[in-house]
């Protein structure tokens, strides 16, 4: 049974920093693709970061401040969250593409865990 655990996360104020880190659990597959995305609330979740393939891809809104991080040993990624801002306030899930042996690569999510930048 695969798991993603999420930790990090809480209350920051304008222009502080967070760390998130999220570990899959379990054995046997490979990983496609692995980041973040987040979920306002009253609005769709979305993607906040992507890493596959040796290359990493950001949502418009968090270039120059977020930078994620794979650790391919521990199976687990990170989010570095610089210079919040208030729109930043969201759900964050962890994210993961993976694949088994003779299937195809499958989504997986982290439970989520809560980000809020407020002064």
């Amino acid at each position: 049974q695969v798991q993603l655990v999420e930790s990090g996360g809480g209350l920051v104020q304008p222009g502080g920093s967070l760390r998130l880190s999220c570990a899959a659990s379990g054995s046997g597959f490979s990983i496609n693709a692995m980041g973040w995305y987040r979920q306002a609330p009253g609005k769709q979740r979305e993607l906040v970061g992507i890493s596959a393939g040796g290359v990493t891809n950001y949502a418009d809104s968090v270039k120059g401040r977020f930078t994620i991080s794979r650790d391919n040993f521990r199976n687990a990624v990170d989010l570095q969250m610089n210079s919040l801002k208030d729109e930043d306030t969201g759900v964050y899930y962890c994210y993961a593409l993976l694949k088994f042996y003779l299937s195809v690569p499958r989504p997986y999510w982290g439970q989520g865990t809560q980000v809020t930048v407020s002064s």
